[in-house]
């Protein structure tokens, strides 16, 4: 049975309290949030806390505030030998200022409080000091989850890159997609299926060979008609993304 205490109660946390609530070899032993009311909901379950000198003896502290916390938090983590870890796509493990072993346990997904989320098809992106302590974060996801990699500080960095790409930026898009629709009186769902094809494309063929459209096709009055459509910053957006793609097709 592993022993874990979350110190935060944000999206990611919120989740992992849930799932480890659950999880059959895992003891929630106790939460941490500055503010006690945001937290007195999980009595219970567990023990709560909103100071860091009363947290509880725990196999693991998972500490998953907001990236400029981090060491900040970890730094008052005193007198304790145990492993602790940060739930950041961005912040190296040297952040981490407890005196202790270090480690970093990210689970790359885009958490909301209101949508729950399936951990077993969530990645879990795992770094520790020694071998020891990674098999211990290991057999913790593997604990709610199934899919573990070993992934370093650098790497992890990279990896949080790209999410934002995938993810951030594409949402944004579906925002320029919505807006323009909604200013035209089109309903955007008209618009799923394309997404979803998209989405389900690119999990079995490559992103530059599932690229289709007129900057593929390189088709210049296709391309003219739809800038003469948008509004300035629309594009801006648009010019950047079609030279992207042309550029992409030439190398």
């Amino acid at each position: 049975m592993i022993s874990v205490v979350i110190i935060g109660y944000g999206n990611v946390a919120h989740h992992l309290v849930k799932a480890f609530h659950k999880a059959k070899n895992v003891h929630l032993k106790q939460v941490y949030a500055r503010s006690i009311e945001t937290i007195e909901h999980l009595k219970p379950i567990t023990s709560v806390t909103n100071s860091l000198e009363l947290l509880a003896e725990a196999d693991v502290y998972i500490i998953s505030v907001t990236d400029d916390a981090i060491t900040k938090v970890s730094s008052q983590i005193i007198g304790k030998n145990s492993l602790v870890v940060h739930t950041s796509g961005s912040v190296g493990m040297n952040q981490l200022k407890n005196s202790g072993r270090k480690g970093v346990f990210y689970p790359l997904q885009s958490f909301s409080k209101a949508k729950e989320v399936d951990f077993a098809t969530i990645p879990f992106c795992l770094e520790a000091e020694n071998d020891k302590d990674f098999q211990l974060l290991e057999a913790l996801a593997k604990a709610i989850g199934e899919k573990v990699y070993h992934i370093t500080s650098l790497q992890r960095k990279q990896l949080h890159v790209a999410a934002v790409f995938v993810n951030n930026f594409v949402n944004h898009m579906y925002k320029i997609g919505y807006d323009i629709c909604n200013q035209h009186n089109v309903p955007f769902e008209v618009l799923h299926p394309l997404i979803e094809e998209t989405s389900r494309k690119i999990q079995h063929i490559s992103p530059d060979k599932a690229q289709t459209g007129p900057a593929k096709r390189n088709d210049v009055l296709t391309i003219e008609n739809h800038l003469k459509m948008l509004n300035e910053e629309q594009k801006n957006i648009y010019k950047i993304l079609t030279n992207s793609i042309k550029n992409g097709e030439k190398l």
